[in-house]
Parts: structure tokens; C-alpha cells; sequence
């Protein structure tokens, strides 16, 4: 009896261990023998821009559930997701929590430009590769010498060079400028007066408004006694709405147009699709209707039974979340290494946004920039709109 107490107390410790040891293996493990390996998606997920954060968490989320439905992907991928509220302080936050967690290898992060800007030292501090899937600042890429960070859109200044040619080809030669006084609209701000300016047209006004202004009035008096052929909006959507409400309010009818920060549905829902209608915007790259694979990538979307559409920037998420498994699957889930691949192996690499080449500053090359109006409440390309027909009129300069 005694050599049996002592039998089971040498037993029940090895047994202890070997459950720990198959506990372990099913939380590094899920799916088989495949290891798992997590990658943070970071973005507005409450509060006035979400709409924009949760339509690039869902395409993030598609091209990690297809992932790992492909059997000769070498890892199971987890996508850890993390709300920056909109706000830098929030940025700032999840970019160290983020960071500071070694089993995530690498992040797609960031639509706002102000929240990005001031993550960015943390990524770099902690050397987490960063993709960039919507912020479109170009000092986020140009503006430092950090080898972590990486971005899929284009910039600010070449969306802005777009703007104004369009601007100037429908014939607005003079134009107010409404601003909001962050990075980002003061950027937008900068860009567009540079281009506008070099070729050819004037601006009769410029208002600095706070990022979170409610009432604009004063501002748009002032610019509607300029009699301007055209009022142009640098920032986000939420104050964009207002600026559009208040304009209608004083009967003031000239064009409204704004930055890529406009294309979003909260846009056309907040104002309603009468009030909205005719708003002009540019988007980086082209939109989904005219990708390559777009039409796919539809279908997969729905077919996740999301809640949220994709909006605007989803397909850069998309694209910048198969990059980096891509990334990954060449080199394994080590961040030193990941950062290597993507600046040296990134030529050409084939996207749902188009190929992707990074530049010396992790800045994608990305040609091509798109005109935009709200038409019956949704947001669709300009060449495919009743106005390009001539069905439809845009207010007159």
C-alpha cells in the first residue's frame, strides 16, 4: 500500500506537466500543427469617425480568415484589435500597448493623420512594423527616418495635385478654403492652396476652424462675401458635415468640395442624401467598382455578414493585412526580420489596390487618384455619375 502512494506521487506531478504541456501547445496552436501569430489592427473604433475604423477592421479581419483557409500558409493568423477612440492621447495608448506585447509581430494601423503622427514614435521606439492602411499625412512616411513604418495609400500631396486640376478643369478658378487646424487639415490646407495656386487659380479666403467645431457661420460669411466660385473643406466628415448644413442654412449656393476625408457614409446619412448631393471629394487610388478584384472582394465581404460596409479605405486595409502575412510567410513572425522584408522585397507586389512598391521611406508609389461624388445619398466615382453624363448639374462657378 505504501509503494503504491509513493508510485502515484511520482505519477501525478509528471501528469501535471504534461497537461500544462498540451495546454501550451493549444494556445500557441490554433488550427493543427499551424503556429498562430497575431498582428494588431488599430483604428477609430467609437466615436464620430468609426464607421471608417470598423469598415478597415472587417476587410482586415477577410484577408486573415482567408489566410487561413489557405492550407499552404505556414501560420494561423489572429487579428488583435485595438480602438484608439479618434484621439492622439488613445493613439498613443494602444500604439505602447500594442508594441509592448511580443506576441504580436507586426501591426496595420491608423486612419487618422494627427493619431498616426503621434503613435509613430512608440512603433519606432519598440520596432513594430506598421502598415498605414488610411492616413494620408506625408510626414508620416517623409517626415522621419523610421524603418518600421510603412504605408499602402498615397500621400496628401499628390491627392491635392489631383484636386486641383479637377477644380480647375470644371472651370472654379477662385475658391475659399474651410480648414480644420490639426495636422491633417492644416496639411490638406497647405497641399491644395500650393497646387491650386501653381496652376492658375486663386484663393479669394482661408478660415482655420478647431477639429471639433460645431458652428461655422462666422467663418462662411466672412468667405461668401469673397464671392468665391467655389468652397473647398480640409478635414474629417463629422465637421464637414456641419460646414455643408451651415451653408445651406445661409443660402449660401456655390460648389462645395473637400479633401479624401469627405468619403465617408456618415457624410451622406448625417446630412441626408438632398443635402449631400453634388459634394465632390477625392479618394487615393481607385474605387472599389474599378479594381481589379473588386468585384471579388465584394462578394467576400458580404459574404462575411458584416455590419459595416468596407468604406472608402477598406481596400487598403485589405491589401496592407495581406502584405504582411505576405511578409511573414517569407521570413516568419519576427518583427527585426518582417521590417527587413518589407523594405527591401516590396517591388511590384501585386494588390487589390495594385502593385505596391515602397519607396526609400516605406511611401507606396501610388499612381492614380480619384474624383468623387454623392449622388442619391452614396458616394460613386465622377466618371460614372449622372453629372459626367450630363444628366445632372453641378452649381456653377
Amino acid at each position: 500500500m505504501q509503494r503504491m502512494k509513493t508510485v502515484i506521487k511520482l505519477i501525478l506531478p509528471l501528469m501535471l506537466i504534461f497537461s500544462l504541456a498540451l495546454a501550451g501547445c493549444s494556445s500557441s496552436s490554433s488550427n493543427g500543427k499551424k503556429q498562430t501569430v497575431k498582428i494588431a489592427f488599430i483604428a477609430p473604433l467609437t466615436g464620430d469617425n468609426s464607421r471608417i475604423g470598423l469598415g478597415g477592421k472587417n476587410s482586415a479581419q477577410l484577408a486573415v480568415t482567408e489566410a487561413n483557409r489557405n492550407k499552404k500558409n505556414k501560420y494561423h493568423y489572429k487579428l488583435e484589435s485595438f480602438d484608439n477612440e479618434g484621439t492622439t492621447q488613445g493613439g498613443q495608448q494602444v500604439a505602447l500597448k500594442a508594441s509592448s506585447d511580443p506576441s504580436i509581430v507586426g501591426g496595420i494601423g491608423h486612419y487618422m493623420s494627427v493619431v498616426a503622427l503621434a503613435a509613430l514614435p512608440t512603433y519606432h521606439k519598440n520596432k513594430l512594423p506598421m502598415i498605414i492602411w488610411g492616413a494620408v499625412h506625408p510626414a508620416i512616411t517623409y517626415g522621419n527616418n523610421y524603418k518600421e513604418i510603412f504605408r499602402v495609400p498615397g500621400t496628401q500631396i499628390d491627392q491635392n495635385a489631383t484636386a486641383a486640376k479637377f477644380i480647375l478643369n470644371k472651370g472654379y478658378k477662385k475658391v475659399a478654403i474651410i480648414y480644420t487646424t490639426d495636422d491633417y487639415g492644416e496639411g490638406h490646407y497647405k497641399y491644395f492652396t500650393e497646387n491650386f495656386k501653381k496652376l492658375g487659380g486663386t484663393v479669394v479666403d482661408s478660415e482655420g476652424i478647431q477639429p471639433d467645431a460645431n458652428d461655422v457661420t462666422a467663418q462662411l460669411t466672412k468667405m461668401a462675401a469673397k464671392k468665391p466660385d467655389l468652397i473647398w473643406y480640409a478635414g474629417l466628415a463629422p465637421e464637414g458635415v456641419h460646414v455643408k448644413k451651415q451653408m445651406d442654412s445661409k443660402g449660401i449656393k456655390v460648389q462645395f468640395m473637400g479633401c479624401s476625408g469627405l468619403v465617408n457614409s456618415e457624410f451622406n446619412t448625417a446630412l441626408g442624401s438632398k443635402a449631400a448631393e453634388g459634394t465632390i471629394s477625392i479618394i487615393d487610388g481607385a474605387p472599389i467598382s474599378q479594381l481589379k478584384g473588386g468585384t471579388k472582394f465584394e462578394k467576400d465581404y458580404q459574404a462575411q455578414h458584416f455590419k459595416e460596409d468596407h468604406e472608402a479605405y477598406g481596400p487598403f486595409a485589405y491589401a496592407s493585412t495581406n502584405l504582411l502575412i505576405k511578409a511573414i510567410e517569407a521570413v516568419g513572425p519576427n518583427r527585426s526580420k518582417i521590417i527587413t522584408w518589407l523594405n527591401t522585397k516590396v517591388k511590384n507586389v501585386p494588390s487589390l489596390v495594385g502593385d505596391i512598391t515602397f519607396d526609400s521611406h516605406g511611401q507606396n508609389k501610388l499612381p492614380l487618384y480619384t474624383p468623387m461624388i454623392s449622388q442619391n445619398g452614396k458616394w460613386i466615382p465622377f466618371s460614372e455619375s449622372d453629372y459626367q453624363k450630363g444628366k445632372r448639374k453641378l452649381i456653377k462657378p
